[in-house]
């Protein structure tokens, strides 16, 4: 079992997006559940997304939000990407890509800190 909680969904569908999801992995009997956690980012390139988490198994989870980008024409972002190198920092890091339908519109880098209850956070951006 995995976890994220550096996936999103374009601002103003993430309930819909989040039941979607759950009701597909009900149907197909596939272990995965997404929660939105009220927690939105903003970027410079690419709008406003709703970010939600999600328990289960990644290729599962990657498959089904990339079948929901299509389905309902928005913009996701898909995290979980990890940096190479394995040094120690006082925050952690993880990338994404955002991506509408099979095409990779852009990447981003998120922070947060190893300590307290932070939120994620953009520290960088690129488009494609």
């Amino acid at each position: 079992m995995g976890n994220s909680e550096t996936f999103g969904v374009q601002k103003g569908h993430g309930k819909q997006i989040v039941d979607w999801l759950n009701e597909q992995a009900k149907i197909q009997n596939k272990k995965l559940e997404a929660r939105l956690y009220n927690y939105e980012i903003s970027t410079k390139n690419f709008g406003d997304f709703e970010m939600f988490s999600w328990m289960g198994d990644v290729q599962i989870a990657r498959k089904m939000i990339i079948k929901a980008s299509k389905k309902f024409k928005i913009k996701i972002i898909e995290g979980g990407y990890k940096p190479k190198e394995k040094v120690f920092k006082m925050k952690k890091f993880d990338f994404a890509k955002v991506k509408k339908g099979d095409k990779t519109i852009g990447q981003l880098e998120l922070a947060v800190s190893r300590f307290g209850n932070a939120q994620w956070e953009i520290q960088d951006e690129e488009r494609h």
